[in-house]
């Protein structure tokens, strides 16, 4: 799955109205070089959300939600090549700002999708 969040959350760690994200299987994710330091932050769903920085760079690589242990969050602007990337949903609309022009024909969630166990 591919989406931009637009919790609060998400705004104030990207610095922007929201956070594009592809959603992998936890399992099928394997960090390739260099570490991530992690910061964790509460989470609607419950428990925390922790999301991962380049401990050399400090770019937001990825997010793992204690909710959803199954999935890893991955930062669409950290990939090699961000041009593959293509939403497919927006969530926490509830939080958007209203100048955030969001692409109509997007599916939108006013908080979160389910994602399958």
């Amino acid at each position: 799955m591919m989406l931009h969040c637009h919790c609060r959350d998400c705004q104030q760690s990207s610095g922007g109205p929201f956070s594009s994200f592809v959603i992998v299987p936890a399992d099928a994710f394997k960090l390739l070089q260099g570490s991530l330091r992690f910061h964790a932050s509460p989470s609607e769903m419950g428990g925390r959300n922790r999301r991962g920085f380049c401990v050399e760079c400090g770019s937001p690589i990825q997010s793992r939600p204690d909710s959803a242990p199954q999935i890893v969050a991955i930062r669409s602007a950290s990939l090699d090549d961000p041009s593959w990337f293509k939403p497919q949903v927006d969530v926490w609309t509830s939080d958007a700002h209203p100048w955030d022009q969001m692409n109509p024909a997007l599916p939108k969630f006013a908080k979160y999708p389910a994602f399958g166990d």
